[in-house]
């Protein structure tokens, strides 16, 4: 478990550009913490962007979100998930749009992956007994992987080698050929990101230690363990479902995954099966 130490965080501060919080998630963010607002305030808020109401409805209506009936408005969106769950879903639509500019990597093709990842965990929080906001899990998966964008956007002539060698070298995780080049790591900058764009703290502590494979064992929150596990197994599904391969380290965290959520390889291959028809529609 990976703890925050002032020689990382004046690493971050100075030498990464943080992507600064939205002028929209900061009204939508008062309103919430206004016990006075009302949810027409909050609804009038998103409403006025054209493109992140569209996003959000599009998400809410999904048929891995699970509502009962099909949402047509905003207002109606905000009602049935309530205002702090809007607004931790209004970051995770938002965090995609927030990195411009010359990159070592293609945002496209990460974006993708995350948004998978993000759909991986609200199917796998649907079929799991351990009961997390379906919010919480879409924007940890879009979260994640945020730091690599920024790692991608200050080494842009040299990180897209430290990946290709993470990929090929098993020997290393890839924040620890990420430290070994750069001098910092995906996980940290990304935590520093979901700080400052003030995600939840579960959220915050999953993405600080997605690649530390003994998080499941020093973490002291249930939820934090849940939301870790169900990210590791949605991430190897993913991988291989479109990619046909295993994620680095798979078995030193599987079955650690697996007894966390309560479930064993015959369940895990049966949401294998049922996550790939899913996509195939």
């Amino acid at each position: 478990m990976i703890k925050i130490t002032q020689e990382i965080i004046d690493d971050v501060t100075e030498g990464f550009k943080i992507p600064s919080i939205p002028e929209v998630l900061l009204e939508v963010r008062r309103i919430c913490e206004d016990p006075e607002s009302e949810i027409s305030q909050l609804a009038a808020i998103i409403s006025k962007d054209i493109g992140l109401s569209a996003a959000i409805l599009k998400t809410v209506n999904s048929s891995l979100y699970g509502m009962s009936r099909s949402i047509s408005d905003i207002n109606q969106a905000v009602i049935l998930l309530g205002m702090g769950s809007v607004s931790t879903l209004i970051a995770g639509i938002l965090i995609k749009q927030s990195f411009q500019g010359k990159a070592a990597i293609s945002f496209e093709r990460l974006w993708d992956n995350a948004t998978f990842v993000a759909e991986a965990m609200v199917f796998l929080g649907k079929n799991v007994d351990k009961k997390i906001p379906r919010e919480d899990l879409y924007t940890t998966g879009l979260f994640h992987d945020c730091g690599i964008a920024a790692m991608s956007m200050r080494f842009s002539s040299t990180y897209l080698e430290t990946l290709l060698l993470a990929n090929e070298d098993h020997s290393r995780s890839q924040v620890e050929h990420e430290n070994d080049h750069h001098g910092s790591n995906h996980a940290v900058v990304g935590y520093f990101i979901a700080s400052g764009w003030k995600l939840p703290k579960n959220i915050r502590q999953v993405i600080l230690n997605h690649h530390e494979p003994d998080f499941l064992i020093t973490s002291p929150s249930d939820d934090q363990r849940s939301i870790y596990a169900i990210l590791l197994i949605a991430n190897n599904l993913v991988s291989t479902i479109k990619r046909k391969k295993t994620i680095q380290g798979w078995d030193l965290v599987k079955e650690e995954c697996f007894a966390q959520l309560d479930i064993d390889e015959d369940k895990y291959k049966d949401l294998s099966e049922d996550l790939d028809m899913f996509w195939q529609q």
